[in-house]
C-alpha cells in the first residue's frame, strides 16, 4: 500500500513540475519581449542622458602633423680679396726676368722765410737764384682783426675809479642824522659817461637818513674819461660815501 502511494505521488509531482517550468518560461519570455518592444515603440520613454550617450558621435581624429619646412640651401660665396686678385701663380717660368726701377720722389718744397723775399735772383751774393730760389716764396702776412668794442658800459671796480676822481664834493652831514647819532657808509651804483660826469645814481645800501645827502654830493663829482682801446667809454661802477661825526667823506 505504501509503495502505491509513493508511486502515485511521484507521478503527480512530475506532472506539476513540468507545467510550472513551461509557465515560468512563458512568463519570462513575455517580460523580455515587453522590455525589448517598449523602447522600440516609445523611444521618448528612455532617459535622455542614455540616449545622448548612445547617439553622440565619437570625436574626429586629430589632424596629421604639418610637413617639415624644406631645408634652405646655402650657396657658398667665394670672397676674393684685392691681394688674391692681383697675385696669380705663373703658368710657366720666364727665361728672362726684367728689373723694374721706381722713380725717386721729388724733394719737398721748403717754405720761404719772412723777410728773405728780397734775396732772389740777381742778388749781389753771386749765387744763381739766391736764397729766394732755395727757400721759396715768402708767406703772406697774417692780418689780425681789431678787437670788438664792448657793448654797453665797462664794468670797473670802485677802487680803480677812485683814483680817476678830479672833482670831489664833500657831502653835508644831515643835522637830524647827527642828532640821532646815525653814521655809516652809503654804497651807490653809478654810471659814468664818456666825459666823466655822473649819469645815473641808485642806492645799494646804507642808512636811510644819509642816502639823500650822499646822492646830492656824488652827483657833483667828476672823473677822468676812462679809455678802453684808446677810446673813451662809459663805466659801470660803485661809489662808497662814509659818514662820521667829524663830517662826511
Amino acid at each position: 500500500m505504501f509503495e502505491d502511494s509513493l508511486i502515485d505521488s511521484g507521478d503527480k509531482l512530475k506532472t506539476k513540475s513540468k507545467y510550472w517550468m513551461i509557465g515560468t518560461f512563458a512568463l519570462n519570455a513575455a517580460i523580455v519581449a515587453v522590455l525589448i518592444l517598449i523602447p522600440l515603440l516609445y523611444p521618448e520613454a528612455l532617459p535622455k542622458t542614455a540616449m545622448t550617450a548612445m547617439l553622440t558621435a565619437p570625436p574626429p581624429p586629430p589632424p596629421p602633423p604639418p610637413p617639415p619646412p624644406p631645408a634652405q640651401v646655402v650657396k657658398p660665396i667665394k670672397m676674393v680679396s684685392e691681394i688674391d686678385a692681383g697675385l696669380h701663380a705663373p703658368t710657366k717660368i720666364p727665361k728672362k726676368i726684367e728689373m723694374v726701377k721706381e722713380e725717386a720722389a721729388p724733394p719737398p718744397q721748403v717754405a720761404g722765410v719772412a723777410g728773405m723775399s728780397g734775396m732772389g735772383a740777381g742778388s749781389g751774393n753771386g749765387v744763381p737764384g739766391g736764397m729766394g730760389g732755395l727757400l721759396g716764396t715768402a708767406p703772406t702776412p697774417v692780418v689780425r682783426a681789431a678787437p670788438e668794442k664792448p657793448k654797453g658800459p665797462a664794468r670797473i671796480s670802485g677802487g680803480v675809479m677812485q683814483g680817476s676822481i678830479i672833482q670831489k664834493t664833500t657831502p653835508v652831514y644831515p643835522p637830524i642824522a647827527k642828532a640821532a647819532h646815525v653814521s655809516g657808509t652809503v654804497t651807490l651804483h653809478a654810471i659814468i659817461s664818456k666825459q666823466g660826469t655822473i649819469e645815473n645814481l641808485t642806492v645799494i645800501s646804507g642808512p636811510q637818513m644819509l642816502q639823500a645827502a650822499a646822492i646830492d654830493a656824488v652827483k657833483q663829482w667828476r672823473y677822468k674819461p676812462y679809455l678802453l682801446n684808446g677810446e673813451p667809454t662809459e663805466v659801470d661802477t660803485t661809489v662808497q660815501v662814509n659818514f662820521n661825526f667829524g663830517g662826511g667823506d
